[in-house]
């Protein structure tokens, strides 16, 4: 199944949400946008050009943004807010959780830029906390795509679904492999059966973990590949279903190792199917300006370290 999944070109994901976005408004007259002064950051150029009517350019207001996006939403519009991840929840936390999450106002917080791939901009823009700081808060839901087609396809789908939602995304081309028009809230994807080790990965990780897949699978070591791009809900299920196979698993995230989905997984395993687990993730670092794929490496988020741990965990289970 691995060969399924070869790179047909290389396009950043937060291309993937501007496609997306201009469909989802092509679709539903209800579909509205704002941003804070990173129209073209966000690719949501294509949107405001045919719906100037429908397009809200806040500034750099970042609360205010999340303020109007909530009034509209209480008018029966399906608000989609747009800006760097560190602005999109760090910013405005007071304001997501009083004016959008405890009201279950069916805004779209859709966040580009997060992580280390964000690269030169370093440690101050490079959030890693975010998708943490979002899977607290009750009733969000929280995705994390790991190349265009998936962005595409999963920013048409939470337009169609109610109830906020932490949608994120991310700034460098990426290898583009995943199917089009695939998505499905809430469901993983299994890329490769295997025995020996499950690997589970989300965003940019997941193509790493892929190349990583292939070297192990070319060692003799046969491993489940999951991709999980919705982080909450977790999809239980596909995890579970892998670990009583497999009977160990490493999570790769590009984000903080508290509080990201290793964690989310470390707890139901630790409920329902206890299993020695390593982890791929920021260990408890901030980042800093430099060239993505070298600060991944830098980090320990590269494919060697995926690798490792595999390695490693399968000699504790």
């Amino acid at each position: 199944m691995l060969s399924a999944y070869e790179s047909k070109g290389k396009k950043a994901t937060r291309d993937g949400f501007g496609d997306g976005l201009y469909e989802a408004g092509q679709n539903n007259a209800d579909v509205v946008a704002l941003t804070a002064d990173l129209l073209g950051s966000l690719k949501m150029n294509k949107f405001a050009d045919a719906f100037p009517d429908r397009f809200i350019q806040t500034g750099i207001a970042e609360a205010n943004m999340m303020g109007i996006a909530a009034g509209l939403a209480t008018g029966g519009k399906t608000p989609f807010t747009g800006t760097f991840a560190n602005f999109s929840t760090g910013r405005v936390y007071d304001q997501i959780r009083q004016s959008i999450a405890y009201s279950h106002k069916n805004v779209k917080i859709c966040a580009s830029h997060a992580g280390l791939t964000l690269g030169e901009d370093g440690a101050t823009h490079q959030i890693l906390e975010d998708i943490g700081l979002m899977k607290m808060l009750p009733g969000m839901t929280v995705i994390n795509p790991c190349d265009y087609n998936q962005t595409k396809a999963a920013t048409m789908a939470i337009a169609a679904h109610h109830g906020p939602v932490y949608l994120r995304f991310g700034r460098p081309t990426w290898p583009i492999f995943m199917p089009e028009g695939e998505f499905t809230i809430g469901k993983g994807v299994l890329m490769n059966e295997g025995t020996d080790v499950t690997i589970v990965a989300t965003g940019h990780l997941v193509w790493t973990a892929l190349e990583a897949a292939r070297q192990l699978e070319a060692e003799g070591i046969s491993v489940q590949l999951i991709n999980i791009h919705t982080i909450k809900p977790l999809d239980h299920e596909i995890i579970l279903d892998s670990v009583s196979k497999t009977g160990c698993l490493v999570s790769c995230e590009e984000h903080q190792r508290n509080g990201g989905l290793g964690d989310s997984i470390a707890q139901l395993l630790a409920s329902k199917q206890p299993a020695p687990m390593e982890y791929v993730a920021v260990n408890d670092s901030f980042g800093e300006s430099g060239e993505p794929e070298a600060l991944l490496i830098k980090y320990g988020l590269g494919k060697d370290n995926i690798i490792s741990a595999a390695k490693k965990v399968m000699q504790r289970a």
